[in-house]
């Protein structure tokens, strides 16, 4: 069983927090500060920092333009992420030497990134550390696994991504710098970066976060009542989508499902107050077919239910959207008995 290690530090003795707990303030501020500075250079990191705080009031703001701003300049270097990705799944049994490594390891990474404004997300982390720092804020960098759609991790899998935890205000927020600056593309003649800031992963929602990131310290999930790394794994495919509404998948809380024909299967997320009046449909995959299906619905507060009668045997790939947006995904496999 894969052990998971404890803080020395610990969060759940403090405040967490989200996005939400800043409904009156619209960040337009922060970005156009952080755009005003596209292209700045790396060399000088205290003096980055101050053009991009300094006229600045809440220190939500001042981090806002700290990490728009490094989710909108540092491109995403593969070659970096395969070296580390080799490295940790090297040492994955020898977490002693995985973590001296990475001491060693950290300079050199930092040393590209100021040279070349390119990293893998262990760089991304540590500069949204470095500048937060500067800026007065305390900032973590926090290790785990990252879950994407296509990529397919289990048991044996080794940790294969970094993120960042910030304290703002005496609250301790989630946010993913890497995730949010864009994708690589792995094209014929080689993977390539394509910018594409996604504000969905600034100041997330923990009990969403979750579902798509697993860190190796317990305490750094924010959640007082962690999921096992087997329920993380066994979890929904949740699409980063899923992160603008906000909508949290509450059950099932697999994403594989065997049922009987003529079964019905409830689905139920944790939808923000705001949400009522929205489409919400079921696409249904079989044989590589679509069929849009509306399930019965109901809503009470903060939370959404969808019921669907499965009436014809078959595996089904279940995708849940909410208006034209994909949310999340379930496989359903239908038997005539179970």
């Amino acid at each position: 069983m894969r052990r998971i290690f404890l803080l020395t530090f610990l969060f759940s003795t403090l405040c967490c927090g989200q996005r939400s707990d800043f409904p009156a303030i619209d960040f337009k501020e922060a970005d156009s500060i952080a755009a005003l500075y596209k292209g700045e250079s790396l060399t000088n990191l205290p003096v980055l920092t101050h053009k991009l705080t300094t006229d600045l009031s809440t220190p939500v703001e001042k981090f806002r333009a700290i990490y728009t701003w490094v989710s909108t300049n540092i491109e995403n270097d593969y070659g970096a992420y395969l070296t580390t990705r080799k490295k940790r799944k090297k040492l994955a049994d020898d977490r002693e030497a995985y973590l001296e490594w990475n001491a060693s390891f950290t300079p050199k990474v930092f040393a590209k990134l100021i040279a070349d404004r390119k990293t893998a997300c262990t760089g991304y982390a540590y500069l949204i550390r470095e500048m937060a720092s500067l800026a007065g804020f305390k900032c973590k960098i926090v290790n785990g696994y990252g879950r994407t759609p296509t990529l397919r991790l289990n048991e044996k899998s080794t940790a294969n991504h970094s993120w960042n935890t910030i304290e703002i205000d005496g609250k301790w927020y989630l946010c993913d710098a890497t995730w949010s600056a864009g994708r690589v593309m792995l094209q014929e003649n080689g993977p390539e970066f394509q910018n594409d800031y996604f504000d969905g992963y600034f100041l997330a929602d923990p009990e969403l976060f979750i579902k798509n990131h697993y860190p190796l310290e317990i305490g750094s999930s924010l959640l007082s009542d962690l999921p096992t790394f087997k329920e993380f794994l066994d979890g929904p495919v949740v699409y980063k989508e899923a992160f603008t509404l906000p909508i949290v998948p509450l059950y099932p809380n697999k994403m594989h499902i065997e049922i009987a024909k003529n079964d019905l299967v409830s689905f139920g997320f944790s939808v923000p107050e705001e949400f009522e009046g929205k489409e919400i449909r079921l696409v249904l995959n079989t044989g590589g077919n679509d069929r849009t299906v509306a399930p019965k619905s109901s809503l009470v507060p903060k939370k959404c239910i969808l019921d669907y009668t499965f009436e014809k045997t078959g595996l089904y790939d279940v995708h849940i959207k909410i208006e034209d947006t994909l949310v999340a995904t379930y496989v359903v496999r239908v038997k005539r008995h179970k």
